[in-house]
């Protein structure tokens, strides 16, 4: 039996749902509630929904569209975007959310990781690092969806939030996001040796032998966007997901 955690990792814009490459280019995809119900057909382990422009917007994720993702969705899902407060993760939670993703508040108030793990639990707390290579082949963090550099590497950040209390690291390539080319394995090696937090991989993936790749270089669950919402090479919009028979096969020599 499987029990690798794949998950589909979705943008809300507004009340639709978009995609992204490299953190720009938003391509409308749909629904944000239709896509919840194919996958719950689709028996998907947990879903991630962020909010991308609600940080840099200084607003909340849309509750009453959250509560209605929570009234059809069968599986377990997280919300991240704009949260920097006890009450704005008490409001999340108790609307249907089981986790709630926090990404600048994480570098803005880190008091607020250390108080949301003590108050909610760490297992209801992830932290979301945004990672981008700069111009000599270092990784730099970022914050406020990839538009504010901040002065912190990843395996430092990593560290610095596993301390504070975070229960699960979202570990997001900006350089590969929607390219579909594979994760940046190294960067998935360097912070999975640094932490013994679960580190959810996202950002590349466009075949099933990336996920094998990813859990073979640390990754503890793995997250993707364009392979679950485009079909062919004319990039058709298509919400799909792999078959379970297909994952245990993927992952059979990894659970023995």
């Amino acid at each position: 039996m499987n029990n690798i955690r794949v998950m589909p990792c979705l943008l809300l814009k507004g009340l639709g749902l978009v995609k992204t490459i490299k953190f720009k280019e938003h391509n409308y995809i749909g629904d944000p509630i239709n896509a919840v119900h194919i996958f719950n057909k689709k028996e998907v382990d947990e879903l991630i929904f962020l909010d991308i422009t609600a940080s840099k917007e200084g607003r909340k994720p849309p509750l009453e569209l959250i509560m209605k993702i929570a009234d059809e969705c069968f599986m377990p899902f997280g919300i991240g975007g704009g949260i920097n407060s006890l009450k704005d993760m008490k409001t999340l939670l108790k609307a249907g959310a089981e986790k709630v993703i926090v990404n600048t508040a994480a570098y803005e108030k880190p008091d607020f990781i250390k108080e949301a793990s003590e108050t909610f639990g760490s297992q209801s707390l992830v932290v979301s690092i945004d990672v981008k290579k700069n111009f000599f082949g270092k990784y730099d963090c970022y914050v406020k969806n990839g538009t504010k550099k901040i002065q912190k590497n990843p395996v430092e950040f990593a560290k610095e939030v596993q301390k504070l209390g975070c229960g699960e690291i979202l570990l997001n390539s900006i350089d590969n996001d929607g390219v579909m080319s594979g994760y940046d394995l190294d960067l998935i090696k360097q912070v999975s040796k640094a932490v013994n937090v679960p580190v959810i991989t996202c950002g590349g993936a466009g075949r099933l032998e990336h996920f094998k790749e990813a859990v073979n270089s640390g990754a503890s669950a793995l997250a993707a966007g364009s392979m679950f919402v485009y079909h062919g090479p004319r990039k058709a919009v298509l919400i799909n997901f792999p078959d379970r028979k297909e994952l245990d096969n993927l992952f059979i020599d990894l659970n023995k």
